[in-house]
């Protein structure tokens, strides 16, 4: 087969030709024209489109390879790297060492999920029994809202496992927590709201959805117990955006004292609180404390989602929110879709109600508390004078550093080490001053894995200390 390459080089200018085909290739792939996975001409085919000696080509591949930008495997061609985006948003996007990457690379960045350990067998069997089932009224359109079915077990669940209080009618079926967050923000922007609350640190992709969706994020400062909710006060917003249960990225849980006294905030500016529970399957039961929602259902907007859970590929989420708030959501997303599908949503149903996302989550429960002591044992040796946040809980570790370390030099180091992991300085919006840090995601490497990425972060903490 023939692949073709938009590529030119200029035989009048003083870079020698070998030099133009590598810069043109390195610039492709830097600016991301060209994504991982990309399959390139020969280098006998570019060779006689660009009208060039094969050995200009050539030498562009091999020095292109050895950067990490091109892999050439016998018998598949050549091909941009899967590595050559390791860090998204840098400006130098692959390490430009002399050196071969290696096999191995550990990615300890936040927003992965397990979908290893996706239980595929059982979720056959529920598709398999909705479809076997399945008649006009569930193979047609369903309420965008919704399936009444999936909206009612799953009402049951959340009031059983989360202690969430309301009706079925006052909860949604969404396209992951994503888009129950763009209607949130669409109902705020209709209602006058101008400004959102968000943590500080936080979720920066989550930030950059809300300045899209026409609101200005407003960072709040975190401490150990949680949001600073006198300073919420002090902002002048009427809605916040929190991950109370185990927040995001320090998991570090909200103080009941400030729940108490966020909740009253809300009611007393008449606004609302967003509960992101996107964390609750992986706390342990010694950390568990019922949902904010719980403390006050007409405040409290809760949102969930199976991304974390099972695989962000269902895109199901679900919004729980008061019933005058719901009204004005339900009226926003009929203008957007007509729902999600129902017979995904009925292969859920069947998979709560039988109990099948209980024992998964009981399952995942015990492999993450297992990866987190890892993490905590692993930290004390590899990273010594660091401090890990938060309780036994969670996706991540948020590790705090003493005050000398260089942040950046450090995550530039792992990189070198075929280490990708993110400083704490990635999330914060504000100015506020905090400790170096790392945030360690151990979402999709198990406890071995983790184990040898921690070993070769200590080392590049060593290499940066010294």
């Amino acid at each position: 087969m023939t692949w073709h390459l938009v590529l030119t080089v200029d035989r009048k200018a003083p870079l020698p030709l070998t030099v133009q085909v590598r810069n043109s290739l390195r610039a492709l792939i830097e600016d991301r024209t060209l994504w991982p996975g990309t399959r390139l001409p020969s280098t006998r085919q570019l060779a006689a489109d660009l009208e060039v000696s094969r050995s200009v080509v050539v030498d562009a591949y091999e020095q292109l390879s050895a950067e990490g930008y091109l892999e050439t495997r016998p018998g598949s061609g050549t091909t941009v790297s899967s590595r050559a985006h390791a860090e998204a948003g840098a400006s130098t996007l692959v390490a430009r060492d002399p050196e071969p990457v290696p096999e191995t690379m550990w990615d300890l960045r936040t927003g992965t999920s397990n979908v290893v350990d996706f239980p595929r067998q059982e979720w056959v069997r529920c598709v398999a029994a909705v479809m076997n089932s399945a008649g006009r009224q569930e193979l047609g359109y369903s309420a965008p809202a919704g399936v009444p079915l999936t909206r009612r077990v799953l009402t049951g669940y959340l009031g059983r496992v989360r202690g969430v209080r309301g009706r079925p009618e006052d909860l949604m079926i969404t396209a992951g927590f994503a888009q129950g967050l763009a209607l949130i923000c669409a109902v705020l922007l209709g209602r006058g709201h101008t400004e959102l609350g968000v943590e500080d640190p936080g979720h920066p992709g989550e930030r950059e959805f809300i300045t899209s969706a026409g609101l200005r994020p407003v960072g709040i400062p975190v401490d150990d117990d949680g949001l600073r909710v006198d300073l919420l006060e002090r902002s002048g917003v009427r809605a916040v955006l929190v991950t109370p249960g185990n927040q995001f990225p320090t998991g570090v849980r909200l103080a009941q004292a400030r729940r108490e006294r966020l909740i009253a905030w809300a009611r007393e500016v008449g606004g609302y609180v967003i509960e992101d529970d996107f964390d609750s399957t992986f706390l342990h039961r010694a950390d568990r404390l019922p949902s904010l929602q719980s403390m006050a259902p007409d405040h409290v907007v809760y949102a969930g989602s199976a991304s974390k859970a099972l695989a962000p590929a269902l895109r199901l989420g679900w919004l729980a929110a008061p019933s005058e708030l719901m009204a004005s959501i339900e009226g926003v997303r009929a203008g957007w879709d007509i729902g999600c599908s129902g017979l995904e949503q009925l292969a859920f149903t069947r998979f709560v109600d039988t109990g099948g996302f209980d024992r998964h989550q009981r399952a995942l429960r015990s492999e993450f508390h297992r990866r987190r002591q890892v993490l905590r044992q692993h930290a004390e040796t590899c990273l010594p004078g660091s401090r890990l946040l938060g309780r036994d809980s969670g996706l991540q570790g948020y590790l705090e550093l003493p005050a000398h370390t260089d942040e950046h030099a450090l995550v530039r180091a792992a990189r070198r080490r075929h280490v990708l992991v993110r400083g704490g300085h990635f999330y914060t919006l504000g100015p506020t001053p905090r400790p170096p840090a790392l945030v360690i995601s151990y979402a999709t490497a198990n406890a071995t894995a983790l184990a040898r990425g921690l070993l070769a972060l200590g080392h590049a903490y060593q290499e940066t200390s010294g």
